[in-house]
């Protein structure tokens, strides 16, 4: 297994996608994890990989393609020439978010924030409802986060419940609320300079550009 996972790895850093795309399909899932980085760091992953790998039976495996799937939206929102995001792609991550996993949750919240506006509605109601009643606070904080940087309409409420949660996650949406032209926004953040957290204090300074209360 050791030596299998090693040449999927070997197979990204020598551009050898065809070995990347058999190990992809390999037996053991700490193979197929690394088979999923070759593919995408020899330029060879593409839509359909993902959202099987979204589906794979072990968690390693859908942790991964959430984070890469991530990665890809970075690369097709940089610049001016901003690629369409591929439906198929974002309904499996939107499906991601309610993964029995945790982290895959929470990766796949991140992925879904990092396609900023392109989310469809049903990604924006995922987040909403994982922002709100998501059991794991990591979730809640990566959902809260993917928000802010999707700007889901219908956000405000949930972000503004936000800031009673624990700190982590006020801290991501302080941040988050900035992202809306929302007249419930400002006195929001305006309590946050009394909150308990020096951080919250300082985002919520920092974004009113005034100094937190004694």
């Amino acid at each position: 297994m050791k030596a299998r996972r090693r040449l999927a790895v070997l197979a990204g850093h020598r551009g050898d996608a065809e070995s990347a795309a058999a190990l992809a399909r390999d037996g053991d899932p700490s193979v197929r994890a690394a088979a999923l980085g070759a593919l995408a760091r020899s330029g060879a992953m593409d839509t359909g990989m993902l959202v099987g790998a979204l589906s794979d039976p072990d968690p390693l495996v859908r942790i991964r393609a959430s984070k890469l799937s991530g990665m890809t939206a970075q690369r097709a929102t940089e610049g001016d020439a901003v690629e369409r995001p591929p439906s198929d792609l974002l309904e499996a991550l939107t499906g991601a978010t309610c993964d029995s996993e945790p982290e895959v949750a929470e990766s796949a919240a991140w992925a879904l924030g990092e396609w900023g506006d392109a989310c469809p509605p049903a990604a924006g109601a995922a987040l909403r409802a994982m922002a709100s009643g998501h059991t794991d606070p990591l979730c809640r904080e990566a959902a809260v986060a993917a928000l802010g940087a999707a700007r889901v309409v219908g956000a405000v409420p949930v972000l503004l419940a936000a800031l009673k949660d624990k700190v982590a996650v006020r801290r991501r949406a302080v941040i988050a609320l900035s992202a809306f032209d929302d007249p419930r926004v400002e006195g929001a953040m305006r309590s946050c300079l009394g909150d308990r957290d020096w951080q919250v204090r300082q985002a919520a300074e920092d974004l009113l550009d005034q100094p937190e209360a004694p």
